[in-house]
């Protein structure tokens, strides 16, 4: 089972780091992908360097993490994907739906679940001793 989870993580992870590689080369096509685009050179700037880091970072934690079977590394990434998760729901109770969210949705709940599982299952420290 824990060699499937760290699998599964490691694989997920160089899905992440492909998206980080597409939005450091080609931000402008790359955002628009997502519905984002650039209306001045700060905003190819912003994707490069945002999303860039955001999909690059978890996917770096969560590779690692897998790799090294280590389950703090795993909370990175959590966090970035819960926030975005939680993000996607403000919006869709305030903005209403738009096409596609489903998907992003689920993208970042299986991330969610998946590394919160392996969280629990790796060996990890206990919050409170990382916290505090």
């Amino acid at each position: 089972m824990r060699f499937i989870l760290t699998a599964l993580i490691f694989l997920a992870g160089l899905f992440d780091l492909f998206l980080a590689l597409t939005f450091l080369i080609g931000p402008a096509d790359a955002g628009r992908g997502l519905g984002v685009a650039a209306i001045a050179q700060i905003g190819t700037s912003t994707i490069r360097a945002d999303f860039t880091s955001f999909f690059g970072v978890a996917a770096f934690c969560m590779m690692w993490g897998a790799w090294r079977r280590n389950g703090d590394l795993l909370l990175v990434p959590t966090l970035l994907f819960g926030v975005s998760f939680l993000g996607r729901a403000v919006d869709l109770a305030v903005s209403g739906a738009y096409p596609g969210w489903p998907f992003a949705m689920t993208v970042e709940a299986f991330h969610v679940i998946l590394l919160g599982t392996a969280w629990r299952l790796l060996p990890h420290h206990r919050i409170e001793e990382i916290a505090g």
